[in-house]
This record gives C-alpha cells, sequence and structure tokens, in this order.
C-alpha cells in the first residue's frame, strides 16, 4: 500500500532530503521492532515541516535519522545530496555541523559556558577565528533579541531566552535545515507562540524547518503537516493557511 504523498507544483524542485523505503529496525530481545517501517519523502528545500502521531510513532526516530544522528536499516536516505547509509561517521559529522541546526524542547544549552560562548561553540568546532566567532555570535544575538544578553549564562534567563539561545546557536553555521523537537513544550503560550514567530521569521528567510510537535496550535505554523503511526507515513496535508505570528520577534524578552 503506498504511502500518502504531497506532490510538489514544481517538477524542478529541490530537494534537500530524499526519503525512499526507509526501515530503522531495533532488536528488542529475540524481537525486530520497526521503528520506521518503509518511510517515502520528499522534502523541499525551503519548507516547513510540523511531523506528529503519538508515543511510539516513530517521530523522534525520524528526527534523529533526518538530522543525520542514525543510519537507517534499509532503504535510502539522501541529505544534500549525500547517501547517508554510505556517509562514514567522521562525514555524517561534518554534514551536522555545517548543514544541520538543532533545536530541544530542553534547550541543552552548557550552564558554564555565557550566552556568547553557548551561541559560539559550533564555530569554535570548525576552527573559525575567535574575532570572527564574536563578531558572528554578537550578530545573531541580535537577530534573536538577545544581544544585551551575551554576558549572562542560561541560569539567568527565562526559559524563553534560554530557548533563543538554542536557535541562536543553530543558526551559527548557516544551516540548511533547522531541526527542532518540541521547540514550545517546556514554555508557557505567550513564550511558546515568540518562539514560533521566531521560527517562521527564519522559514520566510529562507530555511527549510522540520519540526516534531505534539501540539494541534504549533503544528498549524506549518507548511506539512506529517502524521506518523506504527512507524508509517498516516497522513500528509498541504496546510494552505499556516499560521502567521501577530508580532515579530525582535526585541521581544520572553
Amino acid at each position: 500500500m503506498s504511502q500518502p504523498s504531497v506532490q510538489p507544483s514544481n517538477k524542478q524542485a529541490d530537494h534537500v532530503i530524499e526519503l525512499r523505503e526507509v526501515w530503522k529496525t531495533y532488536r528488542m530481545g529475540d524481537q525486530d521492532v520497526h521503528a520506521l517501517a518503509g518511510v517515502d519523502l520528499d522534502i523541499e528545500r525551503g519548507s516547513f515541516w510540523a511531523i506528529s502521531g503519538p508515543s511510539g510513532s516513530g517521530k523522534s526516530t525520524m528526527l534523529n535519522l533526518l538530522g543525520c544522528l542514525d543510519r537507517p536499516t534499509a532503504g535510502k536516505y539522501t541529505f544534500e545530496n549525500h547517501d547517508i547509509a554510505s556517509t562514514s561517521d567522521d562525514q555524517l559529522s561534518d554534514l551536522r555541523l555545517k548543514h544541520l541546526g538543532f533545536v530541544f524542547q530542553n534547550f541543552h544549552l552548557i550552564p558554564q559556558l555565557t550566552v556568547q560562548e553557548n551561541i559560539e561553540l559550533p564555530l569554535f568546532y570548525q576552527g573559525i577565528d575567535p574575532a570572527e566567532t564574536a563578531e558572528r555570535a554578537t550578530a545573531i544575538a541580535e537577530r534573536v533579541g538577545l544581544e544585551h544578553r551575551l554576558g549572562h549564562r542560561p541560569t539567568e534567563l527565562s526559559g524563553g531566552q534560554q530557548q533563543r539561545v538554542a536557535i541562536a546557536r543553530a543558526l551559527t553555521n548557516n544551516p540548511s535545515v533547522i531541526l527542532a523537537d518540541e521547540p514550545t513544550g517546556n514554555l508557557d503560550t505567550a513564550t511558546g507562540d515568540s518562539i514560533m514567530a521566531l521560527l517562521t521569521e527564519l522559514h520566510d528567510q529562507g530555511k527549510t524547518i522540520l519540526m516534531v510537535t505534539h501540539e494541534p496550535d504549533i503544528a498549524a505554523y506549518a507548511q506539512i503537516q506529517l502524521v506518523m503511526r506504527d512507524g508509517k507515513v498516516e497522513s500528509l496535508t498541504q496546510n494552505q493557511n499556516p499560521t502567521r505570528p501577530a508580532t515579530r520577534p525582535q526585541g521581544t524578552h520572553a
């Protein structure tokens, strides 16, 4: 049985990601558990996706795979024209560092580092000159409204501010794809809305956004809503009227 699909209007669509009959299987005791079961997917560059589904549906496995944190057991995953199954660990690390930005529900900031140092971290691993690193971190902090918090540590910030630091860190390498795992899950409604305003702005600027969420009102920001169940794509819906933020995110202090 074929899986649901959203066909791109442009036959020459630029697919940043392609999945073909992708399986991810784990051995649990004497049984094989199929976290992904024959998934086919084309993700166009510059699109905004929301991935949802019940617990155990495969959405977290999907995000890990899309983020090159894991490889498929079978099938083919192509990211930026790289066949992930045949890519070495070092090459995968390089792809993540240069092409992917990660935003997590729990922020994953380093508490001993300042806001600026957290933002600079991906550039440090790339060996970028310290002066250029500082300049780029400052510019990105301004972009997310945190230019006055560069010397603070994460524990001195609100939840919304910490998530802005995480988004800034994800942007430092100018990634082609941003993966957001429940980015509003630990935030109140107003702060979550401000984070979605920021992600929407990044999408408007051309970033591909892949977001896992269990909240329908958050999924409504996305152009394409993918629902998973039992490791398969249960539905794939084009959102003709995505939610637009009421205000622009810059300068807010959530």
